[in-house]
C-alpha cells in the first residue's frame, strides 16, 4: 500500500489545524509592522479589535518556507475564525529581540493582549521583557525561559515538541533507502552507500533533538550507518547549507536531512546539483520550495502554526494558562513526517509499511527515542 503523495504518515489521518489543540531590522519611528498577510500596517491598532496580538518571528523572516511560514499559518488561521488585530516584526538579528519584544509590550495604542515570540532564540531577551512587564501575557516557541530560581515566569506559556520523534522517523526512512538502490525525480540512492547527512542552524540543544532523532532513527535500520552532521551556525544562510551539504553528498551520503530553516534551501540545491536526495522540515517544503520537489523525500513538519494558534485561541476564549508548558509529539500530531508532493508516491510499499509501524511503536512507547546526540 502506497500512501498518497500528500498524505502525513499516520493511521489516524491528516488532522487540521482547528483540531490540534526571525519585515526586516529594529523598530522604526513611525511604529509600522507587517500583518499576517506581509502587508505593513499601523500599529495604532483598531478600537472595535476585541484581541490585539503581536508576532515577533525568528530570525530569517517570513518566506523561509520553513519555520516562520509555519507560524504565519497558524496566525492566518486564527484571522479566519477570531476577531482579532495583529501586528508582526521581522527582526534580522539576535540583539533585537528585547527591543520588539518590548515594543509589543509598552503598546497602548493598542495595548497587545498577548505577544508571540517564535524559536529559542528569544527566551533570553523575553526573561527581561517578561519581568519588566508582569501584567502582560507572552508566549514562546521552542523555549521554557526560567527565573533565578528556575522557575516558569507567571506570565509566560512556553510551547514545545518532541522533535526527536519525527526525527527518528526521517532517520528511519533515509536509512531504509540508502541501503538499497532507489531512484525518483532527480535523485538516487546507491545499495553501496551506508552514509547520510544532517545540517543545522546554531547548535543548540533544541536542534540537537532533531539530530539525536534522525541519527538514532537511521542506527535502529542498521548500525553500520553513518551520519556526518554539520551545524552552520546560521538559520539563514543559503549558501552555507549548500556548502555544507555539497561536502556530504561528495563525501557519499545519499539522503541529507536539514534543521535549519532558510538555510536548508542551500541543502535541496546541492542535494539537485549532485543527484541525490534530502528531507525537510518544519513545513512540507516540497509545497514551499517547489523547485526541489524532485529531490525532497518527505519533511518532517513541526505544527508551530498548532502552538501559535492554540495560543490566540485560549486568549480569545479567556482561558490562557501562563506559567505553563504544553508539549506536542506524535500522539498529537504535533510532529509527523510528511511524504513529498512528487516523490512520496515513489517510496517502496515496504519503507512506508516501516516508517508507519515505527511511528505507532513511538507512540505507544515501545521505542524510546533520544533527544542528545551523546545518547544515541
Amino acid at each position: 500500500m502506497k500512501l498518497g503523495r500528500r498524505q502525513f504518515i499516520t493511521a489516524a489521518g491528516v488532522t487540521g489545524i482547528a483540531g490540534l489543540a526571525g519585515c526586516s531590522g529594529g523598530p522604526s519611528s513611525d511604529t509600522t509592522a507587517t500583518d499576517a498577510d506581509g502587508e505593513e500596517t499601523d500599529t495604532d491598532g483598531g478600537a472595535n479589535a476585541a484581541t490585539n496580538v503581536g508576532i515577533v518571528y525568528a530570525t530569517g523572516g517570513l518566506g523561509d518556507g520553513s519555520f516562520n511560514d509555519q507560524a504565519q499559518q497558524g496566525l492566518q488561521q486564527a484571522e479566519s475564525e477570531f476577531d482579532l488585530q495583529t501586528n508582526s516584526l521581522q527582526p534580522q538579528e539576535v540583539s533585537e529581540f528585547g527591543s520588539l519584544q518590548q515594543q509589543f509590550a509598552s503598546s497602548t495604542d493598542p495595548s497587545y493582549d498577548l505577544i508571540s515570540c517564535i524559536g529559542f532564540l528569544q527566551a533570553d531577551a523575553l526573561g527581561e521583557t517578561a519581568t519588566q512587564y508582569p501584567d502582560k501575557d507572552f508566549q514562546i516557541v521552542d523555549s521554557v525561559p526560567t527565573n533565578d530560581s528556575d522557575e516558569q515566569y507567571d506570565n509566560v506559556a512556553s510551547y514545545t515538541f518532541r522533535e526527536h520523534e519525527g526525527s527518528y522517523l526521517a532517520g528511519t526512512m533515509a536509512g531504509l533507502l540508502t541501503l538499497d538502490s532507489f531512484s525518483a525525480g532527480a535523485g538516487e540512492t546507491g545499495s553501496d552507500s551506508t552514509n547520510l547527512g544532517f545540517v543545522g542552524g546554531v547548535e543548540s540543544s533544541l536542534i540537537q533533538k532533531f539530530e539525536a532523532g534522525f541519527v538514532a532513527g537511521a542506527n535502529a535500520v542498521n548500525t553500520d550507518i553513518d551520519v556526518q552532521t554539520n551545524y552552520t551556525g546560521s538559520f539563514n544562510d543559503p549558501s552555507a547549507g549548500r556548502e555544507a551539504a555539497a561536502s556530504m553528498y561528495s563525501s557519499g551520503s545519499d539522503i541529507v536531512f536539514h534543521a535549519s530553516g532558510n538555510t536548508g534551501t542551500g541543502v535541496f540545491q546541492a542535494a539537485q546539483e549532485a543527484g541525490k536526495f534530502a528531507i525537510g522540515v518544519d513545513r512540507d517544503q516540497s509545497v514551499t520550495r517547489e523547485s526541489y520537489a524532485d529531490v525532497i523525500l518527505a519533511s518532517m513538519v513541526k505544527r508551530v502554526d498548532t502552538a501559535v494558534y492554540s495560543a490566540i485561541e485560549a486568549k480569545v476564549n479567556d482561558n490562557f494558562e501562563t506559567g505553563a508548558t504544553t508539549t506536542l509529539g506524535l500522539d498529537d500530531d504535533g510532529v509527523e513526517l510528511v511524504l513529498g508532493q512528487q516523490l512520496g508516491g515513489e517510496l517502496p510499499d515496504s519503507v512506508v509499511t516501516e516508517v508507519e509501524s515505527t511511528r505507532q511503536s513511538i507512540i505507544d512507547g515501545e521505542i524510546d527515542v533520544p533527544s542528545d546526540p551523546s545518547n544515541v
